[in-house]
């Protein structure tokens, strides 16, 4: 009562704020007629005047009605468009980091040019849409208020040639779709050399139709996916090259490989490293003279690894069965089948060939964000929206982007009729057949809504047997369905939409003059004055039928999407009417007081094709898809809360690799990153400050051997010399692996070896990198069974998601000085023929990539909503707020939860 008597007296905030920026308005007007004067040379001019005050201190806010007011100036000079006071206001908006909710018509494609240039002045902006077709169109329609004002402006689309995307992204201005920037983004995480760098800094992005992308595909991810590089044809070669190697009976006996059963791995022997090299020579796989080791046949080594561990270590229906004429895994822990699952590192592939199965590709996860954690990377965002107010408390719970809703510039006297609801679907297609009927003879437009491409074909197929001609619409084709929605305001004209077609473009009464203008070549003034005329004619006859009039074949879920469909008509001012047709056979009505309802209908004596209308219906209608847009938002923010775990190391990592490609010499870190996985190695075998007995020399001579492909004999060396302490013994081992890099770089040269270091340490990461993806999706997956234990499942995900992390790090360390020491590289020729196979491979996995915007691949499972839904599983109230994309600083705490500083933690890769 408080609260509404505060609101009565002061107005509501979004009164104050609109109130606020009116006085601005006021300014902005002042200003007109001398900016009228200007001339097109003084308005280029006033661009670079701007950026030099900004570059001198001003604010863009102190800049702000001089640009919005040179904005106008422009637009009205080069599209014939004069900015609304309205759309002034919805621009300030904008430049505030907020969501402006302005009403279908009011020209949210031209208000956006305002804080695109005031904030182009300090540095690129992106204008986002929900498709290529809008992305191209309002670039090129609003390029020439732009190139007036001395801005360039890019498209960034899907299957643009790579050096053209370029370009673009180096424009003041850019369009992009929501997928493509998000994609591009992972592709410059992917990048080996800052010239495969696409996309620059993300200083401030608008983001159109902004409920749609960042409420509606928000629980999908971005994918790029990739196959995994191995080729069939060699893991069934290895196949046949495994079983004619012998194992160790015993330990240092005959045979070409040890096993360590413990770890699941094998090494090959001096004996077997010779027979190996044979072996592949006569298969036709390997030069004569060439060596295993080699930098060229790193991938050779890799196979026959996964083959040896395959037929020595893996037995079948023991660690996997033959099912289906696939490989599936068995747990170790619970022996149930894990189908779908698949082992990593080649393994799963030598399992198939070894099995003599169909050896499947694997597509592997190369890089993946969501929408949510992508957006926040921006230093500012904002959006536009025409239905952004129902879904408020998420957009600044999630996002910490406030709604502003902006009054229209004429008052809207769109009638909205109360819902008409049947006893089944049947009744319900019936009343829209003869509502559309009575709409066709008065010669008013008709656009039906439906939830779904199955209702809209079941209704068009209906209409087709009532002879009502008509067009469909189901979001597939979006540059043509947006000429056919934009033709949709012609007289008797009916039009069958889901819910998301041809959204962008304006529904005006009579029909699109500009597209029949647009259709004649040098057309006379004649010929412009007769279609003018027509339309006039056209849309005064619309008009007297009552304007548009929409059908809503059943209420959606989330009453935003049903206030999209009412709002395409009653555009500035023009009458228009909407109505939803109801059947308790409705999804939403089935779920939420059918029975009621049909009780109810019952008790008043509905016959069959007669409806019930009642303010309490649509309350309770309305009280129903309040339940749904709670469940939902609840599902988003938990998924969020998993991949803000994901997040926080995705930035440690890109941060690292961002870092690691600007740098020309790595090799501080190589040395300091060596003496880590060296004393590390040695700790294994040897614990700190431990006594002699309790040294396992053996296992650390067979380690070394393993990993580094040295053959240190430290058992003699502590033999012989008796006051060999284990400091001693760790700077003699680390010296060695020294001498052996310094002797590599003697015979390549220094910087033959930087660029060779580089190279190994990108790839390591990278390769690493998917891996991790995998695992953490795995556990992702299957985290929400420790909740029928009492843990809560998102604490148990950080804690082994951090454990993974750890391991990562220190795999992509060891494999890095593991490659740099056990490769042979005789010259820098043989580097050079190391760089060329690697970047035909990463050309070749370009090219197989696959990009992905599924429907829904990582929400959360059935499983997961109904835990994550109980109250003992819901965190303690924190919420996530927008915050700009920051490194993370060395004496700043680490991002994953340890409490250490980064330097400390997972900046030590670094």
């Amino acid at each position: 009562m408080f609260t509404g008597f505060l609101k009565a007296v002061f107005g509501s905030r979004n009164q104050r704020l609109v109130k606020r920026y009116r006085k601005q308005v006021e300014q902005i007007n002042a200003l007109e007629p001398s900016f009228e004067k200007l001339s097109d040379e003084e308005i280029l001019q006033k661009t670079a005047e701007f950026k030099a005050r900004y570059q001198k201190g001003e604010t863009l806010n102190q800049l702000l009605p001089e640009a919005f007011a040179l904005v106008r100036e422009a637009g009205k000079r080069s599209l014939n468009m004069r900015h609304f006071d309205v759309q002034l206001i919805g621009g300030m908006v904008l430049h505030d980091g907020k969501i402006a909710e302005m009403s279908t018509g009011e020209g949210k494609t031209l208000m956006a040019t305002l804080p695109v240039y005031l904030n182009s002045l300090a540095g690129s902006v992106h204008v986002v849409t929900v498709n290529d077709y809008l992305a191209r169109r309002d670039a090129q329609w609003m390029g020439p208020l732009y190139r007036a004002l001395g801005l360039t402006v890019g498209v960034v689309v899907p299957r643009m040639r790579q050096e053209v995307k370029k370009q673009s992204y180096l424009s003041d201005v850019v369009y992009a779709t929501n997928n493509e920037l998000g994609f591009d983004y992972l592709r410059n995480k992917m990048a080996f050399t800052p010239e495969e760098c696409l996309q620059k800094e993300l200083h401030f992005a608008i983001v159109d139709e902004v409920d749609s992308i960042l409420i509606d595909e928000a629980r999908t991810p971005l994918i790029i996916s990739g196959q995994a590089e191995d080729s069939s044809d060699l893991y069934i070669s290895m196949n046949e090259i495994a079983p004619q190697l012998t194992a160790q009976a015993i330990k240092d006996g005959p045979g070409d490989y040890a096993i360590d059963e413990k770890s699941k791995q094998i090494a090959l022997t001096e004996e077997g490293h010779n027979r190996v090299e044979a072996l592949l020579v006569k298969a036709g796989l390997l030069s004569s003279g060439k060596s295993l080791y080699d930098p060229a046949h790193i991938g050779l080594l890799h196979h026959l690894n996964a083959s040896l561990r395959a037929h020595a270590l893996f037995k079948r229906d023991v660690d996997y069965l033959v099912h289906n004429n696939e490989v599936v895994i068995v747990d170790e822990h619970t022996g149930r089948t894990m189908p779908g699952r698949r082992w990593s590192d080649g393994l799963h592939q030598a399992v198939e060939a070894k099995e003599r199965v169909s050896i499947q590709s694997e597509n592997q996860t190369l890089a993946s964000i969501t929408f949510q954690n992508f957006f926040r990377l921006y230093g500012k965002l904002a959006g536009m929206t025409g239905t952004a107010d129902t879904e408020a408390y998420e957009f600044q719970q999630i996002y910490g982007l406030e709604v502003v809703v902006i009054p229209t510039n004429r008052p809207c006297v769109r009638q909205d009729h109360p819902d008409m609801i049947y006893l089944t679907k049947e009744e319900k297609f019936e009343a829209i057949v003869a509502e559309i009927k009575e709409c066709v003879k008065l010669g008013q437009p008709v656009l039906v809504g439906t939830a779904s491409i199955e209702t809209s074909e079941l209704l068009s197929n209906i209409l087709q047997k009532h002879k009502i001609k008509h067009q469909v619409l189901n979001a597939k084709y979006h540059d043509q369905e947006a000429q056919i929605v934009a033709e949709a305001g012609r007289p008797a004209t009916v039009t069958i939409a889901t819910n998301m077609a041809g959204r962008g473009t304006d529904i005006v009464l009579g029909g699109s003059k500009d597209a029949e203008l647009r259709a004649l070549e040098e057309p006379t003034r004649e010929q412009v004055e007769a279609i003018l005329a027509q339309w006039q004619e056209r849309h005064d006859a619309v008009v007297k039928a009552g304007g548009l009039h929409i059908i809503g074949t059943e209420r959606h879920e989330s009453r935003r999407i049903d206030n999209q469909l009412r709002g395409r008509a009653g555009r500035q001012g023009d009458p228009g009417a909407s109505r939803f047709y109801l059947s308790l056979e409705d999804n939403l009505m089935r779920i939420f007081g059918s029975d009621k309802m049909a009780g109810l209908m019952r008790r008043l004596g509905v016959q069959r094709g007669e409806s019930i209308t009642h303010p309490w219906v649509s309350r309770a209608i309305e009280n129903a898809q309040r339940k749904v847009e709670g469940h939902n938002f609840d599902i988003r923010k938990q998924l969020l809360e998993y991949d803000n775990v994901a997040n926080d190391q995705r930035k440690v990592m890109y941060d690292q690799r961002d870092a690691l490609m600007a740098t020309e010499d790595i090799s501080e870190n190589i040395v300091g990153i060596r003496e880590s996985v060296v004393n590390a190695m040695i700790s294994e075998y040897i614990p700190l400050h431990s006594v002699e007995d309790m040294w396992d020399i053996e296992g650390l001579e067979q380690a070394l051997d393993a990993e580094l492909g040295l053959k240190l004999p430290v058992q003699q060396w502590l033999e012989n010399e008796k006051d060999l302490h284990e400091d001693s013994l760790r700077e003699r081992i680390l010296q060695k692996v020294t001498e052996i890099h310094e002797e590599k770089e003697a015979r390549i040269g220094a910087e033959t070896m930087r660029r060779f270091e580089k190279s190994v340490m990108l790839h390591a990461l990278d390769t690493h990198w998917k891996d991790h993806l995998s695992q953490m999706e795995h556990l992702r997956q299957s985290i929400f069974l420790r909740g029928y234990a009492q843990k809560d499942p998102k604490q148990e995900y950080k804690r082994e998601a951090f454990n993974l992390f750890t391991n990562l790090l220190d795999s992509i360390k060891r494999q890095v000085i593991s490659i740099l020491t056990m490769v042979e590289i005789d010259a820098a020729s043989d580097v050079e023929a190391a760089e060329a196979q690697e970047a035909q491979r990463r050309q070749f996995n370009n090219q197989a990539m696959e990009f992905r915007h599924p429907d829904i691949n990582m929400a959360l499972t059935e499983e997961e909503q109904n835990l994550e839904m109980q109250p003992k599983m819901v965190a303690n109230g924190d919420t996530t707020s927008v915050s700009a994309s920051s490194k993370v600083g060395r004496n700043e705490n680490c991002p994953c939860g340890s409490g250490k500083k980064y330097k400390h933690c997972h900046g030590r890769l670094a």
